[in-house]
């Protein structure tokens, strides 16, 4: 496929100017004259320079790479059929959609944007974890760095025990058991080729606590409403989980909150001070 450099320039343009910054989480301050995003903003939200985005939008510039377009889809927030409009313009044919989709849908990350002051995060089925608020990385780290198998937070937990710290002891036996459960019914429902077989085959290899728990055949082990996390820095944590699924991408909105007055919700405030919303 050939780039259409000045359709994807008037795309890009089009879709900047339609953003809004409160719907991307930034200030509109009272001396703004641009139609929507300016370039630079445009350029922070697709993780890319204000130089390399204004070239695509003046028709310029190198021919933009798969990974490099699936970046201002995401940044841009665009739907899955701007999304695959954008790959087609930019020359690339569409990623797949549904399970094995990473692209966030708008609706979700807009709920996102809007969460500064709570932890959260969007997660594939697999645990992968794809976006974090400023306080949901202080809350578990930052877990969008990790790359192959080790993205799955399920794959984390029995291969290192690092994984295992951020949560209560007295939790570990059943949060093995909901992993495992967990993965046995993405892989019954993917089928036997699918990235959810590829894990339970490596950890079948590198867990004996995998194997044992697997051949168990438990099914339908939920997670539970309030979980229990000891942070290094704020000490013991009971936080409800608030969760939104989408199910065209099944991608997950995990939103982390205390109650009001309680010891934890004095810990998240101090958890945000020491991890001010500016920390992108």
């Amino acid at each position: 496929m050939m780039i259409d450099r000045a359709g994807l320039a008037e795309f890009l343009r089009r879709r900047r100017e339609l953003l809004q910054p409160e719907d991307v989480g930034f200030p509109r301050g009272e001396r703004r004259r641009t139609n929507g995003l300016r370039r630079e903003e445009a350029a922070s939200l697709c993780h890319m320079s204000t130089d390399y985005y204004a070239r695509l939008e003046r028709q310029r510039g190198p021919h933009p790479s798969e990974q490099m377009i699936a970046s201002i889809a995401q940044g841009l927030h665009l739907s899955l059929d701007e999304r695959d409009h954008l790959f087609r313009l930019a020359g690339h044919h569409p990623p797949a959609r549904g399970a094995v989709s990473e692209h966030i849908s708008p609706g979700l990350l807009r709920v996102l944007d809007r969460l500064d002051d709570t932890p959260a995060e969007i997660v594939t089925e697999l645990g992968e974890t794809l976006r974090q608020t400023p306080l949901g990385v202080a809350l578990t780290g930052d877990t969008t760095g990790y790359t192959g198998p080790a993205r799955s937070l399920g794959y984390r937990w029995f291969t290192d025990p690092a994984a295992r710290r951020l949560y209560a002891p007295e939790e570990h036996p059943f949060l093995s058991r909901m992993f495992v459960s967990g993965l046995r019914g993405i892989l019954t429902l993917r089928g036997p080729g699918s990235q959810a077989a590829h894990l339970a085959d490596l950890l079948h290899g590198q867990s004996e606590e995998f194997r044992t728990l697997w051949n168990d055949h438990e099914i339908g082990i939920r997670p539970a409403e309030v979980k229990r996390f000891t942070h290094p820095e704020v000490g013991d944590l009971e936080l409800h989980c608030q969760i939104l699924h989408d199910p065209s991408q099944s991608h997950t909105l995990l939103v982390y909150t205390a109650v009001p007055g309680s010891e934890s919700y004095e810990k998240l405030q101090l958890l945000s001070v020491l991890w001010p919303v500016g920390a992108r």
